[in-house]
């Protein structure tokens, strides 16, 4: 089954190192790591728009493009 996380736990996986979020990150690793993640454009592109660096979002934008 195919799972579709919205912008703040992918926003948590990428930005916090806050240890009450680790679970999230966690399973959400998981999921990437089974293919079982789904990410929609709206989602994609709040999560790009937090990127100012232009390295940074190019190089998120091109992993992202992987993700379901």
């Amino acid at each position: 089954m195919k799972v579709l996380v919205d912008t703040c736990i992918w926003s948590h996986a990428l930005r916090s190192k806050k240890p009450e979020f680790e679970s999230q990150v966690k399973s959400l690793e998981t999921l990437i790591a089974d293919q079982r993640v789904l990410i929609i454009g709206a989602i994609r592109q709040e999560i790009l728009s937090g990127y100012s660096d232009l390295n940074k979002f190019e190089l998120l934008k091109t992993k992202l493009s992987s993700v379901g």
